[in-house]
Order: structure tokens, then sequence, then C-alpha cells
């Protein structure tokens, strides 16, 4: 079983970047209190959480991309799993809350300021397999935490 932790839980008002918490609610809208300003492309149930890893953004940082948790509007950051299982259909445990990736998340123009040359397809799965930002659907919601464990459900 793969373990981690919860190390950044973020949020904003519409867009980015989306500033850091100590704690949230999520439901299956997402977290309460985060705001999408284009529904079309953000939110809904299978889009309610964007997930992102710490590890996969020091590795970004150490390339000289600007990153840092939230920037690219993921809602929870976490460390130590690796990331090329986290994919479509994986179920994972984020304190007591229960998720389901749905999809890789696209990203946009609305982010090329965390890279370098404004190169946002950096974390684009079509192009950097492994590097994508995901997308997940709560099945069980919940309060988290920074620090809270995050693992492969089982």
């Amino acid at each position: 079983m793969t373990a981690g932790r919860l190390e950044s839980i973020n949020a904003s008002r519409g867009g980015v970047p989306k500033r850091s918490m100590f704690a949230a609610l999520i439901t299956e809208r997402g977290i309460d209190g985060d705001r999408q300003r284009d529904l079309r492309f953000h939110g809904g149930p299978d889009r309610a959480l964007v997930l992102f890893s710490l590890d996969l953004i020091r590795a970004l940082q150490r390339e000289g991309h600007l990153i840092t948790a939230g920037a690219t509007g993921e809602n929870l950051t976490m460390s130590g799993i690796e990331w090329t299982a986290i994919t479509p259909g994986t179920e994972l445990l984020v304190g007591k809350v229960r998720l389901r990736i749905t999809r890789y998340t696209t990203p946009c123009e609305k982010i090329a300021c965390s890279f370098v040359n404004r190169d946002y397809t950096r974390i684009s799965e079509k192009v950097h397999p492994g590097c994508s930002r995901v997308s997940a659907r709560v099945l069980v919601g919940g309060v988290v935490s920074i620090g809270d464990p995050v693992e492969l459900a089982s």
C-alpha cells in the first residue's frame, strides 16, 4: 500500500493561484468555499477536486519553474505517493475522505506564469505522461487537515 501525506489544501474565490488553508470541509461539490470561474471546464461531480503532487512540484522547481502548491489550481497537494499510480479509476483515502480519480486535468494558459517560457504543457498528460494534475469525484466527504494521511484505497 502506498502512503503519503496531505501537504496543502487550496481554495480561491475563482481563478489561480489558490491559497492554502489549514483544514477544509469536502463535499460532493469539492472544498466548501472554493469557487471556479468557468464551470464549462471546472467543477461538477467528476471534477469536484483537483489533486497534485508536491514531490512533482519540487522536481519542476528544480527544472527552474516558478510553480508552488496551489499555483496551478489544485485543491489538494500531497506528498509521498507514487504519482504515476494515480490514474483514472484509482480511489484514494485522504484522512476519512474517499475520492475516485476521474481524469487527467488539462492545463490552460491561465497557469502559464508558473512555468519557464510560459510552457504550461509541462504538466500535460499528453505531452509529459505522469506529470499531470488529476480530477476527482468525492465518494465520501468530510473534513481534511494538513498532515492527514493519503493512501490508495483497497
